[in-house]
């Protein structure tokens, strides 16, 4: 098995180079490198006059794991290997494992001692070097052999760790992320439906409230089973405003903590010249406001369907046309609403299949009022939208009447 993170060796460098032990494992190496020198001099010719010095070596090639940062330990680590095969022709086991396990922290280390790592070529070649020309003991030059043959691979293995950390991290962050994202994005969308729920159906709907119940009051000579069916719709339409009143509690309950400055009433067709002046400041576009016809307020579903018709259309020029004029024309007719978003920009491009995102969501809007909407390249250049709204005027509640006496039913 290599030696990587996931195999025995690596767990082996892992446990002794990990974060929490430095200390125990300088001084157990440490330890264990004075008994194998004691063990050696014994063994091999019973003097122990360079027994002092064997043990200071050991002490010195491992106890720097427990003080030292990992590029001064791994430097000072190396140093006393190559003194103690040039002097003494000597390498205990003790002091092999702590060099490995000191290339292994520092290359888990990271980018940070990048100009460090190189060390670790360095001491693998020099190691190597002393193994075939220092003509060390057998048992000497294998250790060697094998030191400089696993200093590089313990590096690459902290550095392998080292970057499936990050990888870890990085996804980690990136999914935190992404779920806030996608959260807030279905916050606002849902804050977003709540508004037009409001501002549009729940205005129509209490409409038909209020004009049936009108109905049944005003109207004379009704028959009792003609005032009890209108006296049924408007029960009908208070119902259905107190079950939107609860769902849109639902789908407010989650965009509690937006900030309040977002709960404003949805614009209309009043705001246009706002909405076309904040385009000519943001981006210093020419942006006319062109009007034909006589002007009159339309239901407040076909006004806001309109404003984000021509707002999403500015936006596309914006994004695809940037410094393009455009023109935003309004004719009213009996019939219906006609806008014209014509810019002077390059117009579609070739390969352009016009199924975009704005544009899709243009013609929704358009369609969800009865309308219908169409995009292409303009006559004379550049791109133009055109879309054709119903022009439903929008009536009080009490248009119908002056003043009802709910008592009597009379009209006065």
């Amino acid at each position: 098995m290599g030696l990587t993170s996931g195999g025995w060796a690596g767990k082996g460098l892992q446990t002794g180079a990990g974060p929490q032990r430095p200390t125990l494992t300088g001084v157990l190496l440490g330890g264990a490198a004075t008994a194998e020198s004691i063990g050696r001099a014994v063994i091999s010719d019973g003097s122990l006059s360079n027994v002092p010095v064997l043990c200071l070596l050991g002490l010195a090639g491992t106890l720097p794991l427990t003080f030292l940062p990992p590029a001064a330990a791994a430097a000072s680590i190396s140093a006393v290997t190559v003194l103690s095969l040039v002097g003494f022709h000597t390498l205990t086991v003790a002091v092999l494992c702590a060099t490995l396990i000191v290339f292994h922290r520092l290359g888990r280390r990271g980018p940070r001692h990048g100009g460090a790592l190189m060390l670790t070529p360095v001491a693998a070649v020099s190691f190597l070097a002393l193994a075939l020309f220092s003509h060390p003991e057998r048992e000497v030059e294998i250790l060697t052999v094998v030191l400089a043959s696993l200093s590089p691979a313990a590096a690459w293995a902290g550095s392998a760790q080292r970057a499936h950390i990050d990888a870890e991290q990085h996804g980690a962050a990136r999914q935190a992320i992404m779920g806030r994202l996608m959260e807030h994005t279905a916050r606002g969308e849902r804050a977003r439906i709540a508004r037009e729920l409001h501002d549009v159906v729940a205005h129509h709907i209490s409409v038909i409230a209020v004009q049936a119940e009108t109905a049944r009051l005003t109207t004379p000579g009704m028959p009792a089973a003609g005032a009890q069916r209108l006296s049924e719709i408007g029960d009908a339409a208070r119902a259905a405003l107190t079950e939107m009143r609860r769902l849109l509690g639902v789908l407010r309950e989650d965009t509690a903590i937006e900030d309040t400055e977002d709960r404003h009433p949805q614009p209309s067709l009043r705001q246009l010249n706002e909405l076309l002046d904040d385009v000519r400041n943001a981006h210093g576009a020419g942006t006319r406001l062109i009007m034909r016809g006589r002007p009159v307020t339309l239901d407040s579903g076909i006004e806001l369907a309109a404003f984000r018709i021509v707002q999403e259309a500015l936006t596309n020029a914006r994004r695809h046309a940037p410094g393009a004029a455009v023109d935003v024309e309004l004719v009213y007719t009996k019939e219906a609403l006609l806008l014209r978003i014509r810019d002077n920009g390059p117009g579609p491009p070739a390969a352009s299949s016009g199924a975009g995102h704005g544009l899709l969501g243009m013609r929704e809007r358009a369609a969800a009022v009865g309308g219908r909407l169409s995009s292409g390249s303009a006559p004379s250049g550049g791109f133009l939208i055109e879309a054709s709204l119903p022009a439903r005027v929008e009536q009080s509640p009490l248009s119908t009447v002056d003043t009802v006496n709910v008592e009597t039913g009379s009209v006065r």
